[in-house]
């Protein structure tokens, strides 16, 4: 047997199974052959023989590249008598990476940062990153032959085992031509290297190997399962929320858009909702926004969500709201995200702050909130499963 686990949760995901019975008594019986872990920064603790490798996030770094040749090593020197198991998270499309012949790390890095600051969400990004890879996409599973399963957190709306960490062991039904589609629809070809948009090209015209498709036989012994739902956060805001005595409504479908434009559809949804409402009322959704970079502020798009959320508050009352990303860590920053209330802009005049307007026009929502002391900080979670909003309303 052998395990790979990538993204933000690999520590407590190798932990956790490293401790289980079967894990257990495999290590016993000498069958346990190896464990590569790839995240974020290198844990006090890990399973015996544990291989460590640190990785990049939000972008790839040499470590990310040297966690995805190791898995693809693994995968690769398993035998069809062996079990490879394969524990996926959030933040493992970044952490795991292995760049395609012809690609550099640079360009990647560069691709996915203009894609992230011209909206692109988790979807149209990881299509690209599948076709610029040599692991994702199916590709890691499809280069062994040893039996593979694969337990994933999700971090994605929706759940699809394609998406998380860019699926590096289920079929991928995206391909070359989607992801010219997503470079012409985030910014167009032109911003883009020119060997990413070569091969992008290349194998949108057959020249080169499509990432392994639904019914490929190279991932017969394949199986992927999701262990962690993206809304799994939801319901344990729920259970607190309702156990603090609030009326609990919980938003069904995933918020996403851009962060500085839903915010403001998002109180004006609960408005109508609280109509018929019984109060005290905690409204509870989640979901992935996106940011289009203008300025050359700091901030995440929790941020931007929530001070989006903040001009709209009045509306309901006697209110407080928050975004937080649930990872702990929001865009570039030390904040899972920030909070506000009806009085936030009048606080921020207040402390010298003449046009609240300019941070967000800025994208430099973190400098607007740290100067509030409005910022959440959880400090990193080492887990992540998207994005968690609250709106708390007090009585009447």
């Amino acid at each position: 047997m052998h395990i790979i686990a990538a993204g933000k949760a690999a520590v407590a995901m190798v932990n956790a199974c490293a401790a289980s019975p079967v894990a257990t008594e495999i290590a016993r019986q000498g069958r346990l052959q190896t464990i590569l872990a790839i995240g974020p920064s290198r844990p006090n603790t890990l399973p015996d023989r544990t291989e460590w490798v640190t990785g990049g996030h939000p972008h790839p770094t040499q470590g990310s590249v040297s966690g995805g040749r190791g898995a693809l090593e693994v995968a690769r020197n398993a035998t069809a008598d062996d079990a490879v198991l394969v524990l996926l998270s959030g933040g493992g499309s970044a952490l795991m990476a292995l760049p395609a012949d012809g690609i550099t790390l640079d360009e990647k890095q560069q691709t996915a940062k203009l894609l992230m600051e011209h909206g692109g969400n988790i979807h149209e990004l990881n299509t690209v990153r599948k076709h610029l890879s040599a692991i994702k996409g199916g590709q890691l599973a499809a280069a062994s032959r040893a039996s593979m399963l694969t337990f994933a957190i999700s971090d994605v709306v929706g759940d699809d085992l394609s998406v998380i960490a860019s699926g590096p062991t289920v079929p991928d039904a995206s391909t070359f031509a989607n992801a010219l589609d997503v470079l012409d629809a985030r910014g167009g070809r032109a911003i883009y290297a020119e060997p990413v948009v070569t091969r992008l090209q290349r194998g949108r015209n057959g020249e080169l190997p499509e990432t392994p498709k639904p019914g490929d036989p190279r991932l017969a012994r394949s199986a992927a399962r999701v262990i962690g739902r993206q809304r799994g956060a939801v319901e344990g805001a729920r259970m607190a929320a309702q156990s603090l005595g609030y009326h609990v409504h919980v938003i069904d479908e995933p918020v996403t858009g851009e962060a500085r434009i839903v915010g403001v559809e998002h109180v004006r949804r609960i408005e109508r909702f609280l109509s018929s409402s019984e109060r005290p009322a905690c409204v509870i959704s989640s979901g992935e926004t996106t940011v289009t970079v203008r300025g050359r502020g700091r901030g995440g798009r929790n941020q931007e969500f929530a001070f989006a959320m903040a001009g709209e508050l009045s509306r309901l009352g006697n209110a407080v709201g928050a975004s937080i990303g649930t990872d702990g860590i929001d865009g570039p920053t030390d904040a899972a995200g920030a909070i506000v209330d009806p009085t936030t802009f009048d606080r921020a005049r207040a402390s010298g702050i003449d046009n609240p307007q300019q941070y967000l026009d800025n994208n430099d929502t973190y400098a607007f909130f740290d100067c509030l002391g409005d910022l959440v900080r959880t400090g990193p979670t080492n887990t992540n499963v998207g994005d968690l909003q609250i709106v708390l309303v007090d009585r009447e």
